[in-house]
């Protein structure tokens, strides 16, 4: 009964996200209703065992929530944003315009702009370009995808993403960790990708399909429920005017914009390979014996880039921002929905953790055939598919698993660095099925169907990261961690 209360929280938690329903009341119920199958209390595991994973994950990543949020709503607010989007367009023009496209997405993202933001602002930028070189309109939500939600999420080295940060606590890693495994993944990604948009655009052409696309239709953004929740994470659908395509007097040049996005690159770097491996914590116990550095240390580097990077753009676009703490408050305000509802997944697989049921699902887990690496990819891509968030599955097989696989990494001699990038990775493939709130919003952003272009994006953003990790696996396996 138990093991059956697991799939059935499961199957619910993923039917109703879909549906709209919000995961703030969805994970405590579903918890609940894995409990009760348990015949545990249920009082206990929701105020204890929900409440106090959900806690320890705000606890620990809350800071990065919120400087990324602060720091993506400036860089939308100045018009950075749009004057990287419109730069990478004009450079390489409405002949490239999938690749300006993907590029430009990239760029962003990896500089730490949140990938809501990202969608808001290079979506107009998109429908422009496509427009322009008459590419169908169903091929845009692909192209925002490839370059937003795969490897610069997931694979490049010292990316901001959260997805590159859950993994560091739990195997005591950088954001940097395995970079030669993740630059091969993030290759692998961008080329399949880009591979299949150019045969979808050469098929459209082939059939005289251009932008006009008759069966492409207008998707408000306020007719979804699910789509209004995650719209809060850019404040508002409302893209300054320079997205629109429209250059506003006071955007700034391309390298006023993108300075922001070298600082936090540079300092990231800088944090994690000089300054963190030779900070000492010492001098505080009253034993004379030196404080190990935080489980969360790895986060430091991440945290001090985001904050001069911050401060950076401040300084050069203080009267671009008409009003700086406006922006400030939005940014903050906007990343509390996505802190509490990645906690209440985690609060989510704390209860199942905790029930005896879970041994079956652990020993299954661990019992996979492949190794380490396969055991890992499958449960964080299980995991990830099931509630649609690369985030919240990944944290829930970690919290889970995380400490076990850690001491089979170490008995059988692999690099606990190879375990954060097959982890990170894994969490970006079968995240992005329909339910996925960021394809929903995506979907919306460019007034395409699940219909017209889902296709499209779980190619680019499901079958080329999936390729990519089955790669990597096979060369961590021969190679190990480089």
């Amino acid at each position: 009964m138990g093991l059956l209360g697991i799939l059935l929280a499961l199957a619910i938690l993923m039917w109703l996200s879909f549906r709209g329903w919000s995961v703030l009341l969805l994970a405590p119920a579903a918890g609940l209703l894995v409990a009760a199958f348990s015949a545990e209390p249920l009082l206990a595991h929701w105020t204890d065992t929900f409440m106090g994973a959900a806690a320890g994950f705000v606890a620990q990543f809350f800071p990065l929530f919120l400087l990324g949020a602060v720091f993506g709503k400036l860089m939308e607010d100045s018009g950075s944003v749009a004057a990287i989007a419109r730069f990478m367009t004009a450079k390489l023009g409405a002949q490239r315009a999938i690749l300006a496209v993907v590029l430009a997405g990239a760029l962003v993202t990896y500089g730490g702009v949140s990938l809501f933001v990202a969608f808001f602002v290079i979506g107009p930028m998109a429908e422009a370009l496509f427009r322009a070189a008459d590419i169908p309109r169903r091929l845009m939500p692909a192209a925002i995808a490839l370059g937003t939600t795969t490897f610069t999420m997931t694979a490049m080295p010292g990316t901001p993403a959260i997805q590159n940060a859950i993994p560091m606590p739990f195997f005591g890693t950088t954001p940097f960790a395995a970079p030669g495994i993740g630059l091969v993944a993030s290759l692998i990604m961008l080329s399949f990708g880009l591979a299949w948009l150019r045969f979808a655009e050469s098929s459209a052409r082939r059939a005289s399909e251009g932008f006009a696309d008759p069966e492409a239709r207008p998707l408000p953004l306020t007719e979804d429920p699910l789509v209004r929740e995650r719209a809060t994470t850019a404040a508002a659908f409302d893209p300054p005017e320079a997205a629109r395509g429209r250059p506003s007097a006071d955007e700034p040049g391309i390298g006023t914009a993108i300075v922001p996005l070298a600082v936090m690159i540079a300092v990231n770097l800088v944090m994690s390979f000089v300054v963190l491996p030779r900070l000492e914590l010492g001098l505080v116990t009253g034993e004379d014996e030196l404080l190990s550095p935080s489980p969360a240390s790895g986060l430091w580097s991440v945290l001090v880039a985001l904050a001069c990077a911050i401060a950076v753009l401040l300084v050069l676009n203080r009267r671009r921002l008409a009003t700086v703490r406006e922006s400030m408050d939005a940014g903050a305000n906007a990343s509390v929905l996505p802190v509490l509802s990645v906690a209440s997944l985690v609060g989510f697989g704390a209860i199942v953790a905790a029930m005896p049921a879970f041994a079956q699902v652990r020993d299954w887990i661990l019992g996979i055939e492949g190794g380490l690496l396969v055991s890992l990819s499958v449960s964080v891509n299980a995991l990830a598919a099931l509630t649609g968030s690369a985030s919240g599955g990944m944290t829930i097989a970690l919290d889970a698993l995380g400490a076990t696989y850690l001491a089979l990494a170490e008995q059988q001699g692999i690099d606990p660095a190879l375990l954060h990038r097959i982890a990170a990775i894994g969490a970006g493939t079968l995240d992005s099925l329909p339910h996925n709130g960021a394809v929903v919003t995506l979907l919306a952003v460019c007034r395409s169907s699940h219909r017209e272009s889902y296709f499209h994006v779980a190619m680019t953003a499901i079958v080329g990261p999936i390729v990519a990790l089955a790669t990597v696996i096979v060369l961590a396996g021969v190679f190990g961690s480089f």
